[in-house]
């Protein structure tokens, strides 16, 4: 399959997958920084409709950053990975040391990017979740988890690749979900491996992203 040359062209493409959705009032995107920030603004800029955050920190295992154990997000959610406990050598004290590192640092994020701005509202609406791909699957858990506790009326997890089980796993019509993945490479092996251009997002880049669609005409 074809790689991304960067985020801003997956996220131009993924919009177009997503027109449906288009100049609707009840439709909010909400991407998940850093990555998903650049992917989101290409969105919600196609489709006419206000892009917020959703905060999401990945819980990595101490010197295998790249292995989470699971995530954390806004609101108090936790998602564990139990999968990989069985595989680690951490005591209960450790694995909590990283939660509190990791909430630290979601609380920085919330602050530097929203500011005073509250967070917006998400009973009985659309809400497109986007990402720059999903690898485990936990970050995009956590998320899900912190959204349905807000209500809305459908979630759509849209994310330019990823494997075709996990684009499964978050496709259920049946309580109001579905996923909607521009390439579903087989075999996956990680997010970055698809694009041309992956350098990091900087919290500067998702500031200016959010301050210039806020400034934009929404549905």
């Amino acid at each position: 399959m074809k790689r991304f040359q960067n985020r801003v062209e997956a996220g131009k493409l993924l919009a177009k997958q997503l027109k449906k959705y288009a100049n609707r009032s009840d439709v909010v995107v909400l991407a998940l920084p850093r990555g998903g920030v650049p992917v989101g603004f290409e969105v919600a800029k196609a489709l006419h409709a206000p892009l917020d955050v959703l905060i999401v920190r990945k819980l990595g295992v101490p010197e295998q950053e790249e292995l989470a154990m699971g995530a954390i997000a806004s609101g108090g959610v936790r998602v564990m990975n139990e999968d990989v406990f069985p595989f680690l050598s951490l005591s209960a004290e450790e694995v909590e040391k990283i939660i509190l590192q990791e909430q630290k640092e979601l609380e920085r994020r919330e602050k530097l990017y929203r500011g005073d701005r509250p967070a917006p509202e998400i009973g009985g609406k659309t809400v497109i979740l986007v990402d720059d791909g999903i690898a485990t699957g936990s970050s995009m858990r956590s998320a899900v988890e912190a959204l349905k506790r807000q209500n809305p009326a459908k979630m759509v997890i849209a994310v330019p690749v990823a494997a075709r089980s996990t684009c499964e796993e978050f496709d259920r019509p049946a309580i109001g979900e579905v996923c909607v993945c521009s390439q579903t490479p087989e075999p996956f092996m990680a997010v970055g491996l698809w694009y041309e251009d992956f350098a990091q997002t900087s919290d500067i880049e998702v500031r200016d992203l959010l301050a210039a669609r806020k400034h934009e005409p929404t549905a």
